[in-house]
């Protein structure tokens, strides 16, 4: 059956969906399956000895030989050492990419028809020539490039959401992006402004401050284990996997137990939302008022947004709808899957470029016209251009040597380390 893919490579997490074409139209996304038991992968690659590469994190710790954050990366010309070798940001993200796509391909039996992939909304045309140029030469040419904010507008419209302007509130594991986009007719959804947090902000940052807050529960004896010893970089890795848990059990339930398994048996530290909340409230605050600066700097007022739109795993805390609510006039709209959204209206952007022009028309799905999407692809918003993508800075020439990878049949056969 024909299919579309789109795909959001986050700073921690990456995730895709198809839209198949069924009875002569393209019917409603579906997140693919892209870990064996999750629908997100984390946005590592691990090199081994002989070559092999994984995608998620490996089940040794070997920081020399694992790439992560490359995306963010992107514009910059200093390389990432992977295994020895120099490699680029966007390099990285094309293999990721081709991961996905030959993950995909393995599930549906042939090859996509479009491929569209979600970008940060502060990328302008430099760094998205780059990843084009690297997509093109790993192998990958049906790929169009789209700010985050707009898909994800595509996405919770196509859910039934009504209205013109929207702000959008992206918080990921390891970034947050505010944005505002607005609908245009005929053209589609066009991306007004956006900006990034002062100081790097994500979900990375609330599992941090939640391994802080437990530790200094623990008595001496355990804060030493996360310390000190051949056994505390493993036991610290643990406590953050566990308190990551902990936090998305918590957007669900009012309270929690971070359990640890040490040489003293199993420890069981509670913790509730309310002090979870009380972390990460000063950081959440800054980052709605950041939202608020953009819908300044973009000529409106708070009242003329018709409702702020969440994005990101992260976004999925309670606290974070609770601020945005008391802030700003409107509805806050978040889907089941915050994380995926992105993905999903990709897919839905990747209808419309295979689709003959009108067509969205008839189709009982919303999907913007084409135009909006070159318009989104190569004309960089006025707000986030000011000397944000002007190019790369001034460097010393770096030699950059390409990371050399196994036949498809090897390398993309992975996951994690397991079959």
């Amino acid at each position: 059956m024909p299919y579309v893919l789109g795909i959001d490579i986050g700073g921690t997490t990456t995730t895709a969906a198809v839209s198949r074409l069924g009875n002569a139209r393209w019917l409603v996304p579906e997140v693919v399956r892209l870990g064996a038991r999750s629908t997100a992968v984390p946005s590592v690659l691990h090199v081994s000895g002989d070559g092999a590469l994984t995608v998620g994190e490996p089940v040794r710790l070997d920081a020399g030989r694992v790439a992560r954050g490359f995306v963010r990366r992107i514009g910059d010309d200093v390389p990432l050492i992977v295994g020895g070798e120099p490699c680029t940001p966007q390099a990285l993200t094309a293999v990721l990419a081709m991961w996905v796509v030959e993950r995909v391909l393995a599930q549906e039996g042939e090859p996509a028809e479009q491929v569209v992939i979600s970008h940060p909304a502060a990328w302008g045309a430099y760094r998205r020539e780059l990843l084009h140029r690297a997509l093109w030469e790993i192998g990958l040419a049906n790929v169009t490039l789209l700010p985050e904010p707009v898909v994800a507008a595509e996405s919770h419209a196509a859910g039934g959401w009504r209205g013109r302007t929207f702000g959008v509130y992206s918080l990921g594991g390891s970034d947050y992006e505010a944005s505002v986009v607005r609908w245009a007719e005929g053209i589609g959804f066009q991306l007004l402004g956006s900006a990034g947090a002062i100081e790097p902000f994500g979900g990375a940052d609330v599992d941090e401050a939640l391994v802080d807050h437990v530790r200094s529960r623990l008595d001496r004896d355990l804060r030493e284990i996360f310390t000190s010893g051949p056994q505390a970089r493993i036991a610290l890795f643990g406590l953050r996997r566990e308190c990551r848990r902990v936090k998305e059990e918590l957007t669900t339930a009012t309270e929690a137990e971070v359990v640890l398994s040490t040489s003293h048996g199993h420890v069981r530290v509670p913790v509730t939302r309310a002090e979870l909340e009380e972390l990460v409230r000063p950081a959440l605050e800054l980052s709605v008022e950041t939202l608020a600066q953009v819908i300044r700097a973009c000529g409106l007022r708070r009242r003329e947004l018709d409702g702020v739109l969440l994005v990101g795993g992260a976004a999925r805390m309670p606290l974070v709808a609770e601020l945005l609510r008391a802030a700003l006039p409107g509805p806050v709209g978040v889907e089941a899957e915050p994380q995926s959204t992105a993905a999903a209206g990709a897919a839905l952007a990747a209808v419309q470029v295979v689709s003959p022009p009108g067509a969205w028309r008839q189709d009982p799905m919303w999907i913007p016209e084409q135009r909006a999407i070159e318009a989104s692809n190569h004309e960089p918003p006025p707000f986030v251009q000011d000397g944000m993508d002007a190019g790369p800075p001034p460097r010393p020439p770096v030699e950059i040597t390409p990371l050399r990878l196994r036949p498809t049949q090897r390398l993309f056969g992975l996951v994690g380390g397991q079959a």
